[in-house]
């Protein structure tokens, strides 16, 4: 019994049927779902790992510099709200979260493609963001940040679901990003599901601790000590107007923006050198 950290979030969120998936919101984006067979995807779109869980899998989906995006758009564009945080008390990504949610849902038509790391199955890929007009200010950048990394997740769960045969009908989420009720209210809207967090954040650790309590026969098993150890703390479901709003620029905008923008990537590494 022993996993990797994001294979023990897996158990730390409590997800341990093949309809509950989980988010971590850290420095890289991932969701997963966990697998009683062996499944892969023939590009690696998503990776397979050993689950928490013996004799089980988890089904990764992974964006390399998820949430590493806001320390970066933190670093470069918001020196004013790191002031202004510092006044009020105040994370800068508190802040940041609360002028958020002054934009509609889908940035007035900004679109993000949060490759700042490159796929894992594509080096050559980059980041884009597309929509622009002079109305756009660094809030609708944020939010766009926020909306994408959302975005590229679905793309993967909706993968993951496919090659899997599973029905995802719940969202579990962790990591830093799970703290803010902004970002957990875009996860349920873009996902359109019930997105929960627990009582704690760090369910890397919850999920090791879970381990240990099985393995030391403190519990039976896994259902009996996930029943003891994990606690919903607050569920966001999603609102039907913004899920209709992100439904249409997920399907009918983002899924092309890849597609359209790869052969492209190969000239500009071809022209400039990079990356």
């Amino acid at each position: 019994i022993g996993a990797g950290d994001k294979q023990s979030e897996l158990l730390g969120a409590g997800a341990i049927s093949n309809d509950v998936a989980e988010i971590s919101y850290g420095t890289a984006a991932v969701i997963e779902l966990l697998s009683n067979k062996y499944v892969t995807h023939p590009k690696m779109d998503f990776f397979t790992w050993g689950a928490a869980i013996p004799n089980h899998w988890a089904l990764e989906g992974f964006v390399g510099r998820g949430y590493w995006m806001v320390s970066w758009f933190r670093r470069e564009f918001a020196k004013y709200e790191e002031e202004e945080a510092e006044k009020l008390g105040i994370e800068p990504e508190d802040l940041l979260n609360r002028k958020m949610e002054e934009i509609p849902p889908g940035s007035m038509g900004l679109i993000l493609q949060p490759y700042w790391h490159p796929r894992e199955n594509d080096p050559l890929s980059k980041g884009a963001i597309v929509g622009f007009s002079g109305e756009h200010t660094r809030p609708h950048i944020y939010r766009a940040i926020i909306e994408g990394i959302a975005y590229e997740l679905r793309r993967l769960g909706e993968l993951i679901e496919k090659h899997s045969g599973s029905t995802i009908r719940e969202l579990r989420v962790g990591g830093g990003g799970s703290k803010s009720d902004e970002i957990m209210q875009i996860t349920a809207d873009v996902f359109n599901l019930p997105a929960s967090r627990v009582h704690t954040s760090n369910l890397s650790a919850l999920g090791a601790a879970i381990d240990a309590a099985v393995t030391l026969k403190i519990y039976d098993n896994f259902l009996e000590a996930v029943a003891n150890m994990v606690r919903v703390k607050e569920t966001f479901a999603p609102r039907h107007e913004n899920a209709k709003i992100y439904d249409r620029l997920f399907n009918e905008v983002y899924k092309k923006i890849y597609p359209a923008l790869s052969p492209l990537h190969s000239k500009i590494a071809e022209i400039t050198g990079y990356p």
